[in-house]
């Protein structure tokens, strides 16, 4: 069984690459009707992406009591996809209809707009180019002023291809990237796309939690006070965690 297929089965890695597992620090709401795409914490605002046609939109949310504070509706002919901040603009992708929207990350007044090749999934950024994945196992690094791609990140775990490659968010030196339809975060090493190993979060969300959700999508790094956190789609909850290492 491939290692993304054992992912899938719900099943750890064990014995592949190294797998941390998780502790709570602390819990906040989460709007259950949020179909959360991208996630994003920057200068103390955090900031969400919802999916679905005719339901995706960009919000500013209070963390401490998972209120909207500021929203805008995508055009109900796009699926809202991956965000992230980059200066002054937050920038959206879009499952399969081929458009990046630039907004100012402010006001959300539409700035500009970018076409691309494939389907959209993740974005976030490195404080020098904008990192994009599309469900396969390659990441796209992106030119943050032009969208022009300039190379292509290898995503490979224990030598095989790690595919359905989600949501993305920059954690100190490492890519986190969600891997599709399971409770495991991939650590990927930017330079060589090397998966250096995986964090389980399976049981973030009781069994009756999970009933009326869908999968575990969103990441968000508050890299001022070195907090970590994750939530899903239409998920009650969102999670600040601490990652523990194997064997602690």
């Amino acid at each position: 069984m491939s290692i993304a297929a054992t992912l899938l089965a719900g099943q750890s890695p064990a014995g592949t690459l190294p797998t941390a597992t998780y502790r709570i620090v602390h819990v906040y709401p989460h709007d259950p009707n949020a179909f959360t795409q991208g996630l994003q914490y920057v200068d103390g605002v955090l900031y969400e992406g919802t999916g679905l046609n005719g339901r995706s939109s960009i919000r500013r949310v209070a963390l401490e009591t998972g209120k909207v504070l500021q929203q805008r509706a995508v055009p109900a002919e796009h699926f809202g996809e991956g965000i992230t901040v980059f200066k002054n603009d937050l920038i959206e992708l879009t499952w399969q209809t081929h458009v990046a929207f630039v907004y100012d990350k402010t006001t959300f007044e539409p700035k500009k707009r970018f076409s691309y090749p494939g389907e959209g999934w993740g974005l976030t950024s490195d404080g020098t180019h904008l990192i994009m994945s599309d469900g396969s196992d390659e990441l796209r690094v992106l030119d943050p002023v032009t969208f022009a791609e300039q190379r292509r990140i290898k995503v490979t775990a224990a030598g095989q291809p790690l595919r359905n490659l989600n949501e993305l968010e920059v954690v100190k030196t490492e890519i986190f990237a969600n891997v599709w339809q399971t409770d495991f975060i991939a650590r990927i090493a930017p330079d060589s796309g090397r998966v250096t190993g995986y964090v389980d979060l399976r049981g973030l969300l009781t069994r009756s939690e999970r009933a009326n959700t869908d999968v575990l999508n969103g990441i968000a790094y508050d890299a001022s006070h070195d907090r970590l956190f994750v939530t899903g789609k239409l998920w009650p909850k969102l999670f600040e965690i601490a990652i523990v290492s194997p064997g602690r």
